[in-house]
């Protein structure tokens, strides 16, 4: 009777213990040595009276895990602005830029994996219209998180908190704008879905 009761109970420990591993597999999270590829398709349109503009961007973005917590990636981006006013000359601004970025993940094996980010990004854009350029800097910190729906595939949100950009056109003249923002906002909110290898 004894070896029967240890016999069943080794089973039962066996079982939970498959049972548990399966459980985390199927839930995914982050390891040393994974590689995720995400990115954003973003698209906005407004219009007032007589003033429209658009704009288009689309930015895949590669991470590698150097440890548990610490990931590193880069990403590229193609980007269009137009825009028509009545009182200002019509814009059809186009062009690519480059990025890296760097996280800290605070939950990384867990199904719902919280990070913080620090971005630098550079861009150059050209108005087809007027022949001119405008290249631009950016440095943003920000925190997001990725909820697994499976092993492999994870939704992903993310939000600036502190960023810095600075922008100057290649003409006679001109003067770099730069802005500064802190806390978070609705406009600085991204989602997207990220796939682990």
């Amino acid at each position: 009777m004894k070896k029967v009761l240890l016999s069943a109970v080794a089973i039962l420990g066996f079982t939970f213990a498959n049972a548990q591993e399966e459980e985390t597999t199927t839930n995914g999270g982050f390891a040393q040595g994974d590689v995720f590829v995400t990115g954003a398709v973003t698209f906005s349109s407004s219009s007032m009276d007589e003033d429209k503009s658009s704009s288009f961007e689309i930015a895949p973005q590669v991470g590698f895990f150097l440890t548990e917590n610490i990931a590193i990636g880069g990403k590229i981006a193609y980007m269009s602005e137009k825009a028509e006013s009545f009182s200002v000359d019509t814009e059809d601004m186009s062009g690519f830029g480059v990025g890296a970025f760097g996280r800290y993940y605070f939950t990384p094996a867990n199904q719902f994996s919280l990070f913080g980010q620090l971005a630098v990004d550079y861009a150059s854009m050209e108005d087809k219209l007027a022949d001119y350029k405008v290249n631009a800097f950016g440095a943003g910190l920000g925190f997001g998180m990725n909820y697994f729906v499976s092993s492999n595939f994870s939704i992903e949100a993310g939000v600036g908190v502190l960023n810095f950009a600075s922008a100057k056109a290649d003409v006679d003249g001109a003067e770099a704008l730069n802005t500064f923002s802190f806390g978070g906002d609705w406009r600085a909110v991204t989602f997207g879905v990220n796939y682990k290898f």
